[in-house]
């Protein structure tokens, strides 16, 4: 990743390139038919203080935001909305890992050996959640 990163507004985080490709992809092959999106939701936790998981759902909750990214709908628990405020999400596959990275600007790293990068707090969560 450059430090330079070309990002989309979404509410009140942004979104890479990467991001969006991979949730259209899982979207459009998810099988939930029109009107689907990806609820992503981001809980406290993890060594960097964030984890998440995802799935393709058919609609949104009445507890969720639900945004549209590149003409796909995103689906975001309030209490997950409110943790990504000024975050950035990108999206990480290498042969060492895959999955949803978010780029926090005013946090710094912890002090373990898989952060890398002063700014970003990895996923290490990509499973779908309980139950889908």
């Amino acid at each position: 990743m450059t430090d330079e990163i070309t990002t989309r507004d979404v509410g009140n985080f942004s979104i890479t390139p990467k991001a969006e490709g991979f949730i259209r992809t899982m979207v459009r092959f998810g099988g939930k038919g029109p009107g689907a999106g990806m609820r992503l939701q981001v809980t406290p936790g993890g060594c960097s203080g964030m984890n998440a998981e995802f799935s393709v759902e058919s609609a949104a909750q009445g507890n969720e935001r639900s945004l549209e990214v590149g003409g796909v709908k995103v689906f975001i628990p309030l209490l997950s909305y409110a943790m990504l405020e000024g975050m950035t999400v990108d999206y990480v596959d290498s042969p060492t890992k895959s999955g949803f990275t978010f780029i926090d600007p005013k946090k710094g790293a912890c002090d373990c050996s898989s952060s890398s990068e002063a700014n970003k707090v990895e996923l290490t969560t990509i499973a779908p959640l309980p139950g889908k």
